[in-house]
């Protein structure tokens, strides 16, 4: 008996529902008669809209350094590790002095040694081509020598943080190992490359705001600026390439992480409709829109544009003050009588 029951009233709900849909979906008996739909209705307005675009991109420093001497030398104590905050002209690594100090022995004695021939020559005992060649020979051995002093004392070329750290104190530096002592990186501010259409290239100037979103922090906005446009095309991809960059202080934003950067190349006045207003004709991609005139619609091809929260731009197809339907579209053909309700 119960489960009869429970059939008999599963095919009564499904009458009832299906009676539902039908009166939902279709206009009601006193329109059939009366040949009038009943609509609701809002108007065509003007708003400034935004005329912007989206690009991708990868975080990288500002800067990269690589901390290294051009020659083989041991080195004797590195002062930083990986995630150390550095500053412009901060002593890293000390390497083994003991070449430096034999090339200034040389070179004192051999400045000594030049200075006793330069009063010979005055007196004219030497000739002027000894002279030269001593010169010449000085001159290598200082440039020598400030080249060690450069290499033996590295310092850090830029305020930034230690991402690596390859060797440690004791190890004999070799340049054939592929990998320098430390990378010091800049990052703040950070650098995001995109790649924009060569149709916006007259609209980025240098200096522009621009803004990028992250996917670690999807709530948040960070505000920076267009630093560098290349001044060449790419033929293969019609694109060019923009350096943005923004502003790091906190050191949220970090080297690898996926950025979005959004570029409002301007502002314009458009003609806006509520997206309620909206239709799309099936198997096509054109939209239009029916307006309302002495009691009748008038069905409207329109080009949009960009939607914005609910409304769209309306490119082309519509003018300002306009009345169109927004709910009620069922059934509504050129020229169909209506009636707006609030």
């Amino acid at each position: 008996m119960n489960a009869i029951s429970l059939k008999n009233t599963s095919r009564i709900l499904s009458i009832v529902l299906f009676s539902g849909l039908l009166a939902c979906s279709g206009p009601s008996k006193e329109e059939e008669e009366s040949g009038t739909r009943k609509v609701k209705t809002a108007f065509s307005g003007i708003e400034n809209v935004k005329q912007d675009m989206d690009f991708t991109g990868n975080v990288v420093p500002f800067e990269k350094n690589i901390i290294s001497p051009s020659m083989q030398l041991r080195i004797q104590k590195i002062f930083v590790d990986v995630g150390d905050a550095v500053k412009k002209g901060q002593l890293l690594v000390q390497m083994d002095p003991a070449q430096l100090f034999q090339t200034e022995v040389q070179l004192n004695n051999l400045e000594k040694e030049y200075a006793r021939l330069d009063t010979l020559y005055k007196t004219g005992s030497v000739s002027e081509q000894q002279l030269d060649q001593m010169k010449t020979e000085l001159d290598v051995l200082r440039t020598n020598y400030q080249n060690l002093k450069e290499n033996t004392r590295l310092l850090s070329p830029i305020n930034g943080v230690v991402t690596e750290r390859n060797f440690e104190d004791g190890d004999m530096y070799n340049m054939a190992a592929g990998a320098g002592i430390l990378t010091v990186m800049q990052i703040d501010p950070v650098q995001v490359d995109i790649n924009v259409p060569e149709r916006y290239f007259p609209a980025v100037v240098e200096n522009m705001a621009v803004s990028m979103q992250l996917d670690v922090y999807p709530d948040t906005s960070f505000a920076g600026r267009v630093f560098l446009k290349h001044p060449t095309i790419d033929p293969a991809t019609r694109t060019f390439t923009v350096e943005t960059i923004f502003p790091n202080k906190e050191q949220l934003i970090r080297p690898g992480m996926f950025g979005r950067v959004n570029i409002v190349f301007e502002t314009l006045e458009r003609v806006t409709v509520p997206d309620l207003a909206v239709q799309r004709q099936q198997g096509t991609n054109d939209s239009y829109v029916f307006v309302v005139k002495d009691g009748k619609v008038t069905r409207k091809e329109v080009k949009l544009g960009r939607r914005v929260d609910d409304f769209y731009e309306v490119i082309s197809g519509l003018d300002e003050g306009k009345e169109v339907v927004v709910e009620g579209h069922t059934g509504l053909l050129e020229g169909t009588p209506v009636e707006v309700i609030q």
